[in-house]
């Protein structure tokens, strides 16, 4: 056999890593894409494949913030006995001289006083095995290395793997500008596989900010990978990197789209906001199809009879007093205007949600960044919820007989 076709059948655990709340999509997603052999883990999901699931994923998964393949995991006694153990690992074979690294991860270990020590014992161990091979040592760049070796230590378990993706993988390519306190591309993509969208009825979001939901949105419905635009990867500066292989894969994700399977459209009172969105969109094939407008939510109007809205309002100290006032006042849209449509929100505020006015039918903890976030499924009935039953029951869905009260009525008003 020879070297190459060793390396590209060579058989890896990939750990892919993601955000609190979006394990169960990240698995979902990896089926869809023909991986059935997947465990969740915490902030996590686990599967196993060649070189080219490693580089095919990196590329296509939309929900994962990098892509690991294990180098070696074992159990060790002390600092002394991690540095041997790493000491027999040779890490020549992974990356060059010429290249920097970083060692990173976490430590949840009783036997370390400092929980950055560990990453110290290993580089050291990195930084010795080269010395002794060569004479020569690679350079350290904590802030924009080539190569980076992700550590997991639990007690006395340590897992060693290299991070193929580098940058997180929420550094899509495509966008141009921000706003203030932007959305993160993975928790956007992982929101909107959350809400089982259709790809093909509306989707709508009318605090859209610099577009980010609009944009995955897109990418999700089109099928075009949302790392078509990215450049870097950190799997291009291993030793073994396999170019024709990555080129292979790379031709053959889609890139093209003459229309979108479905309308999709943002509008935002800020049109500074919206020249941003705009900004972000001109650069993308499908740019010129997603519908944007300058415009406050309450003039928002519904696109046909069902689909989904997707939104994340403004909050938190910048809101000040007006920040119940606003949501009440975008409750009250949904209510009116949006009859049909399953509306999703997120929000860091209690208060705001409150404000609403409305039950949600689902709450589910998620974050954005550092920050603890609610995502919460509204879904606008036009009539009682028992007609909206009824109607589904006669439709062939599987229905429960309920009692017509006060408590029953349209996405109900809070008591």
């Amino acid at each position: 056999m020879k070297e190459e076709d060793k390396v590209n059948s060579k058989i890896f655990k990939i750990t892919l890593k993601t955000i609190f709340g979006l394990e169960q999509v990240l698995a979902e997603e990896l089926n869809e894409l023909g991986y059935n052999d997947v465990t969740v883990l915490n902030r996590a999901v686990q599967t196993k494949g060649t070189l080219r699931d490693v580089y095919y994923l990196n590329l296509h998964c939309r929900c994962a913030i990098s892509i690991l393949t294990e180098v070696k995991s074992f159990s060790f006694r002390n600092e002394e006995d991690l540095y041997n153990k790493c000491m027999q690992i040779d890490w020549t074979k992974f990356f060059t001289l010429d290249k920097t690294f970083a060692v990173k991860g976490a430590v949840f270990s009783d036997l370390f006083k400092h929980s950055q020590y560990p990453f110290l014992l290993v580089k050291d161990a990195i930084v010795d095995t080269f010395r002794n091979k060569s004479g020569n040592r690679p350079d350290v760049n904590i802030k924009t290395p080539q190569v980076v070796f992700d550590v997991y230590i639990q007690n006395s378990n340590c897992v060693i793997s290299l991070n193929t993706s580098g940058l997180p993988l929420f550094q899509r390519g495509y966008r141009q500008a921000t706003g203030e306190a932007p959305m993160n591309e993975v928790v956007a993509a992982g929101l909107i596989r959350m809400t089982g969208w259709d790809r093909k009825s509306p989707f709508i979001d009318p605090f859209c900010g610099s577009g980010t939901l609009l944009i995955e949105a897109a990418f999700l419905a089109t099928g075009i990978p949302s790392n078509i635009e990215r450049q870097h990867y950190a799997f291009k500066n291993f030793i073994g990197f396999e170019e024709k292989l990555w080129e292979e894969i790379y031709d053959a994700a889609k890139k093209r789209v003459t229309e979108l399977p479905c309308r999709i459209i943002g509008s935002d009172i800020s049109d500074e906001m919206i020249t941003i969105t705009r900004r972000n969109l001109r650069g993308l094939v499908f740019g010129r199809f997603i519908e944007t407008s300058v415009q406050s939510f309450e003039n928002v109007k519904r696109a046909g009879e069902k689909g989904v809205s997707v939104t994340n309002p403004p909050y938190g100290m910048r809101m000040g007093e007006n920040l119940e006032e606003m949501y009440e006042e975008l409750g009250n849209w949904m209510k009116n205007e949006m009859k049909g449509y399953d509306c999703w929100v997120m929000s860091g505020s209690e208060e705001g949600f409150k404000s609403l006015g409305l039950r949600p039918d689902r709450k589910i903890k998620v974050y954005n960044g550092d920050l603890e976030c609610s995502f919460r499924k509204f879904a606008i009935y036009d009539g009682t919820k028992r007609i909206h039953k009824l109607q589904n029951a006669e439709d062939g869905v599987k229905s429960e007989e309920l009692n017509v009260n006060k408590a029953d009525s349209e996405t109900e008003v809070e008591d």
